[in-house]
């Protein structure tokens, strides 16, 4: 019945919108009038049904906490709080293009070295061995 997180139906993961209101209020402390309120705020935005319904995610009930913590212990205002959370996304989207870039940069050395190896290779081919003779040749200018 339960997929591999415990709690969640089965196929579910932590991004799936699937607790109605009442249950994520209780999953996260809140009142469902708070849940709401931080809705219309922008802060946690639900999934919807097609009757137009909340449907919460585990990862919103873990932003509902967050936010219901930086409300109640670090006294923080809810315009502060969505330009917190707006920021800790942006960080998350900058530090994921990090990792694609610094992968495309890998496999672009990768396909570097491999065509500099090719064009080496191709010049061994090429090359004539050639005879080395040294011989010291001493230029003496003629006296007028």
């Amino acid at each position: 019945m339960f997929g591999g997180n415990p709690g969640l139906p089965h196929g579910a993961d932590e991004d799936t919108p699937v607790f109605v209101i009442s249950v994520a209020a209780q999953l996260s402390g809140l009142h469902a009038q708070t849940l709401r309120s931080y809705d219309r705020h922008g802060l946690v935005s639900p999934g919807r049904t097609a009757g137009g319904g909340r449907r919460y995610s585990m990862r919103d009930i873990a932003l509902l906490r967050e936010v219901q913590r930086l409300s109640q212990e670090d006294g923080v205002n809810l315009s502060g709080i969505k330009r917190i959370i707006e920021l800790e996304n942006q960080v998350d989207a900058l530090q994921s293009r990090v990792h694609e870039l610094t992968e495309e940069l890998a496999a672009a050395y990768v396909a570097a070295e491999r065509a500099a190896a090719a064009v080496h290779a191709s010049y061994r081919k090429d090359l004539v061995p050639l005879q080395q003779n040294t011989a010291l040749v001493v230029w003496k200018p003629k006296r007028r």
